[in-house]
């Protein structure tokens, strides 16, 4: 399919030719007819990205200070390489649109195939031919009297419809209200005709003379093409008392539309912004009249709240009459009831073939005044929800089978981490073959296959899965997703090299360790999990520094982690599994590694803090079957600017400190060895691919032994569960293996 992508680095737009997304769950496939370029965010980003880096820094001074703490803590050359990647990932554009329904993913009881809608959200109504929406985020558009049905290019303007209504909803207007819009673009004018429809008089200002006569036109009692005439219209109309609210719609940095509002509006009236603009508000007339001064956050309660757009949980109708699903219901219902005009608001329609000229447009560079801007799709015969194969150009067929002598790699997830971090370790790896990339949109997919050279690229796992020349899945998708993967690429044989952590749950763990155990050890594939930091330079200069451990080590591990939102992924407990289970397991790995002895027991105590999970600051006591003793000190209450890691090990009369990866301090006999990285990190993910790859081409088992996999999966797993009882908890995995080959496995 084809879809606009904007390039972060130069602005750039192109149409690509890129795989469907995939179908997922409590949303729904939409092949598109019609979506709406934002005249206003759309724009903004489009002239962000074309900016210089300097421009960017000197626009953007926060993201410059985390670079620069970035920089002191992970070395020049690291922080680099993050901010390139970033700079190189593509921005799939759109945020609103109309289509039908294809196809309807687990959760979807209402919509089914053939149904017509109009969808919303950045990320999801995206501009390309098939898009994969929210169920909460997709409304059905009502038929016509007599049969007639809304035209696609009107429907998708739903979502800046809904905008406008919950601009006039919190200005709390009601029936015979003078109401004043200022700014009469695209959302200015839907403003003028909703409030019209609702039984407003309505008074209008725009600079642009042109927009001001049309919304003279479409409905607005009078209008004004300065503030100055404006103004004296406004005293006119309300007999010198005022307007009752004042809707901002205007798009400007400027803070005059905010005092011009407060000069014109009646005492304690409501001023509402609902566009982007400057609030240095003028204290003295808010304050003698008393004004209520708002800020409109997008289209209604539920815009980024995750549960309720991405999980579908809606807002109970008795509470939260107007969310933003309901608002496109209500705009579309209008629309449906001739109510509003908006054909006269399109001014221009552009093929998807031709989207660089809707950008021209509204970035000012064709020369040419514009109001609503609309993309196009054909009409397709194939209404099937199919995935798509994209071979890269450029790149070798798949052989028919696993190349002697190499490691090739069907790789699922392209993230952020999978192609800053991941995927140039692999390349770095001679003997590594990049068949294909699979991700949950084309958009990333085709990017990763692209930058690194795949041969193709796909939203369709089972593909990759079942592709005969690849012998290695790469898995770097969202953690819920591991334990089914890893399943998958068991009992198809393949070996597997999955990011941490391996799965969520115990009954996860137990089928894996009962699927890969049942398979005869000379067919036995190898299974891998990421823990980098095992193979960094400086943990082998440690591991060797200590020596054989021939008594008890004492091992101390203190995270500065930085804190997370909420409302992130990984503190998601579906998704991400939360912060114990997807970032401390990297330590006690790591813990395990140095111990070289599985571990025994586990006890851990979170700092109680009602703004944050439990499990963002933790303090985890380990003790190993050896008799050493370890702690993981894991915080998200701190300041990135600090280190981010410290490990100390004491032992044998010796004593090893590393910080962050970057300085080394090795102690022993009163002489001091100190070991210095200036301009990167190395956290071992280069050396840890390497291992794996040679594990494989020469047929032996996993760099890292599978009972230490289980074991530190087990061990984290009961962390989290001592975190939520306050009680030490054995982790015996000698029994947890046994007990599991006789526990039927999630696929039986």
């Amino acid at each position: 399919m084809r879809q606009v992508l904007q390039h972060a680095r130069t602005g750039e737009i192109t149409v690509a030719e890129v795989p469907a997304p995939q179908l997922l769950p409590n949303s729904v496939l939409v092949r598109i007819a019609a979506s709406v370029v934002s005249t206003g965010t759309e724009r903004a980003s489009a002239e962000f990205a074309s900016k210089s880096l300097l421009q960017k820094a000197k626009s953007r001074p926060d993201l410059v200070r985390e670079v620069i703490s970035k920089v002191q803590r992970d070395g020049l050359l690291s922080a680099w390489q993050t901010v390139r990647s970033r700079l190189d990932q593509p921005q799939a554009p759109g945020y609103s649109s109309a289509g039908t329904v294809i196809a309807a993913g687990n959760g979807v009881t209402d919509l089914q195939p053939g149904d017509r809608v109009a969808c919303a959200g950045a990320g999801f109504a995206v501009h390309a031919e098939v898009a994969c929406v929210p169920r909460l985020l997709v409304a059905r558009i009502p038929v016509r009297d007599e049969a007639q049905e809304v035209p696609f290019d009107e429907a998708a303007f739903a979502t800046v419809g809904a905008v406008a209504l919950h601009g006039i909803r919190t200005a709390e207007v009601k029936l015979g209200d003078l109401v004043a819009v200022i700014g009469l673009g695209l959302l200015g004018q839907l403003t003028v005709q909703l409030l019209k429809a609702a039984g407003c008089r309505v008074l209008g200002v725009d600079i642009n003379q042109s927009r001001a006569e049309l919304a003279a036109r479409l409905g607005a009692d009078a209008v004004a093409a300065s503030a100055a005439e404006f103004a004296e219209l406004c005293v006119e109309q309300s007999r010198g008392l005022g307007v009752d609210a004042v809707l901002i719609t205007a798009e400007t940095g400027s803070s005059e539309p905010v005092n011009l509002a407060g000069a014109i509006a009646r005492e304690r009236a409501i001023v509402v912004a609902v566009g982007t603009v400057g609030i240095d508000i003028e204290r003295r007339a808010y304050y003698e009249k008393e004004l209520d001064f708002r800020i409109s956050r997008s289209n209604g309660p539920g815009r980024y709240d995750a549960a309720y757009e991405q999980k579908g949980r809606d807002y109970p109708i008795g509470y939260v009459r107007w969310t933003e699903n309901r608002n496109m219901e209500a705009f579309l219902q209008l629309l449906a009831e001739n109510k509003l005009n908006i054909a006269p608001l399109i001014t221009h329609r552009f093929p998807v073939e031709r989207a660089q000229s809707a950008y021209e447009l509204i970035t000012g560079k064709s020369r040419e005044p514009f109001l609503g801007v609309v993309i196009q799709y054909a009409e397709t015969r194939d209404k099937s929800p199919t995935l798509e194969l994209v071979r890269v150009p450029g790149t070798a067929v798949p052989a028919a089978g696993p190349v002697s002598g190499s490691i090739s790699v069907g790789l699922l997830g392209a993230g952020a981490f999978a192609t800053g971090t991941l995927v140039p370790a692999l390349k770095h790896e001679a003997n590594t073959i990049l068949v294909a990339v699979c991700a949950a949109t084309g958009a990333h997919a085709d990017h990763a296959a692209h930058k690194f050279g795949f041969s193709y690229c796909t939203t369709d796992e089972a593909q990759l899965i079942r592709d005969p020349s690849i012998n290695t899945l790469v898995i770097a998708t969202r953690h819920h997703l591991h334990a089914e993967q890893v399943l998958a690429g068991i009992r198809e044989g393949k070996h597997v090299f999955c990011e941490k952590p391996l799965c969520l749950s115990e009954d996860e763990l137990r089928s894996i360790v009962r699927s890969y155990l049942g398979i005869p050890s000379a067919r036995r594939p190898a299974l891998m999990v990421g823990y980098n930091r095992r193979f960094a330079p400086m943990m082998a200069r440690i591991k060797t520094f200590m020596g054989p451990v021939s008594e008890p080590l004492a091992l101390h591990y203190r995270v500065n982690a930085g804190y997370l939102p909420p409302d992130h992924w990984v503190n998601d407990r579906e998704q991400g599994g939360g912060r114990i289970l997807g970032e401390v397991c990297h330590f006690v790995d790591l813990l395990i590694f140095l111990a070289a002895s599985p571990i025994a027991e586990v006890e851990a105590r979170a700092l109680r803090d009602s703004r944050r999970y439990s499990g963002d600051n933790v303090v985890v006591s380990i003790r190993f079957a050896n008799g050493s003793e370890g702690t993981v000190s894991y915080f998200a209450n701190g300041d990135r600017a600090f280190s981010k890691e410290r490990l100390e090990v004491f032992g044998g009369g010796a004593v090893a400190v590393l910080e962050d990866f970057r300085r080394l301090e090795l102690i022993r006999d009163g002489r001091k060895e100190t070991v210095h990285s200036r301009w990167r990190q190395d956290k071992g993910h280069r050396g840890e691919w390497a291992a794996f790859a040679q594990s494989v081409i020469q047929g032996k088992g996993a760099p890292i032994s599978f009972d230490d996999i289980v074991c530190s999966t087990l061990a984290t797993l009961r962390i989290q569960e001592s975190v939520a009882t306050g009680k030490p908890l054995p982790v015996d995995t000698a029994t947890f293996l046994n007990e599991a080959l006789q526990t039927p496995s999630l696929e039986e």
